[in-house]
């Protein structure tokens, strides 16, 4: 599996700095790198997001885990950048090679397979959408309430180009005694999330075993894919929607908001949080 040595998390450009009432002179600004992967299986296209450049495997396995396409490391043989013509320069698209038992059913991929909650579908649809696919979890993991609290610094202290940029959403696996096993940052939070559990995907990392934390709001989509993943946990920094919310409850999984010092909302399963 290869990635391009082209790819950064961030880019420069020039700014004109008002500053204390006054112009204060041109200066080269860090800013977050935003372009578009196409992902394909077996040579034809199935989704194109907007990413920050970088990890672009583990992005990949995470979004066909999330659409149920893969499920177990054997399914995939290789993730590899395509190596001929315009698409090889640019580094923006990449080929999943699938084993021959997996079947795909093309007709029925869209990148919101599942209904999110703008999609037009009420609630309930949605989430036996998701649930046709991914059971609830079962899980008798717990994270102390302390431990939890420590985790948004932990992530904060983990984003290299958010300290540089400011402009970079994150997600991060942690175990219950709060060791971070894998770190992502993207301007997108569902693609941040594809990255650590696309990570621990290609690594065999056990995710049932592991809290996921996000930088943002927790939306109907994170928890899917959260879900997608067997993890139980899931905590936010920000809100959650009403419909993860109504996920969460239904799908087995604490979902934890407003995670910020000594203060949290356990909207789910709170038994989890001791």
């Amino acid at each position: 599996m290869s990635q391009p040595e082209r790819a950064s998390s961030s880019k420069s450009a020039q700014v004109r700095r008002w500053r204390g009432g006054q112009w204060v002179g041109d200066v080269l600004d860090l800013l977050s790198a935003e372009e578009p992967l196409e992902i394909r299986v077996r040579g034809q296209s199935i989704a194109i997001t907007m990413r920050t450049p970088g990890h672009d495997e583990e992005l990949a396995a995470g979004f066909l885990l999330t659409e149920s396409i893969i499920q177990h490391r054997e399914d995939v043989l290789e993730i590899a950048h395509c190596r001929e013509g315009e698409a090889a320069q640019l580094g923006n698209t990449l080929n999943v090679f699938l084993a021959p038992n997996v079947t795909v059913d093309f007709a029925r991929l869209t990148r919101h397979v599942f209904a999110s909650s703008s999609c037009g579908l009420c609630g309930k649809a949605s989430i036996e959408a998701v649930q046709q696919h991914f059971p609830p979890v079962q899980s008798d993991l717990s994270i102390s309430a302390q431990t939890l609290a420590l985790l948004p610094e932990k992530l904060r202290k983990a984003q290299p180009t958010f300290e540089q940029t400011g402009g970079l959403h994150a997600a991060a696996l942690f175990t219950r005694d709060g060791d971070a096993v894998v770190v992502r940052e993207d301007v997108g939070r569902h693609n941040a999330v594809d990255k650590v559990t696309g990570h621990a995907f290609l690594n065999r990392i056990p995710t049932a075993n592991t809290i996921l934390m996000v930088s943002g709001r927790a939306s109907f989509e994170i928890l899917q894919k959260a879900l997608a993943a067997r993890i139980a946990i899931v905590a936010a920094v920000s809100a959650p929607s009403s419909l993860a919310v109504q996920l969460a409850q239904d799908s087995g999984q604490t979902l934890v908001g407003f995670l910020r010092g000594q203060s949290m909302n356990v909207y789910s399963h709170p038994g989890r949080i001791v």
